[in-house]
């Protein structure tokens, strides 16, 4: 709708909604992220997809959780809930590669109770800047290849 007050209009940005989603906690910077998993007071969640992960690595410790299924692993009363998932005031700090989808992922997180959820202040990127523990993806093992029923041979056509 041109020059009207159409749905457009009334549109949030991403960048006001960012803000808009932050003021309604406080963030955390890599080090305090480090220093409250390493005293077992903060469940760090790495929500980064996986080609990330295997380009920059893990932080050693942290639980991987895809976004697409970070509300169904962390709520507490959910039936797919991770073990670590305990409770409502279980602090986590979620991790995205920059900082930006984690503030998303939290303010969903909030709406399910667990209102000690934060996100890492620049994400992976600012982790791995202040020089804290990453560790590389392990190499996934090859398949070995598999007899074909009742023949007692390897076949490498599979």
């Amino acid at each position: 709708m041109r020059g009207g007050s159409g749905p457009t209009d009334r549109a949030t940005g991403i960048d006001e909604l960012l803000e808009r989603v932050r003021q309604g906690y406080e963030r955390t910077g890599p080090r305090e992220a480090y220093a409250a998993h390493e005293a077992g007071s903060a469940l760090l969640v790495d929500i980064r997809y996986a080609a990330l992960r295997e380009r920059d690595g893990l932080i050693p410790g942290a639980v991987v959780v895809e976004r697409n299924e970070l509300e169904w692993r962390l709520d507490p009363r959910g039936s797919h809930r991770l073990p670590e998932a305990t409770g409502h005031d279980l602090r986590i700090v979620v991790i995205c590669n920059e900082g930006y989808a984690s503030s998303l992922a939290v303010e969903s997180l909030h709406r399910l109770g667990l209102h000690r959820a934060t996100d890492l202040t620049g994400g992976f990127q600012a982790w791995r800047g202040a020089g804290l523990p990453v560790a590389p993806v392990a190499p996934v093992a090859p398949v070995a290849p598999v007899a074909p029923a009742g023949t007692g041979q390897v076949s490498d056509s599979q």
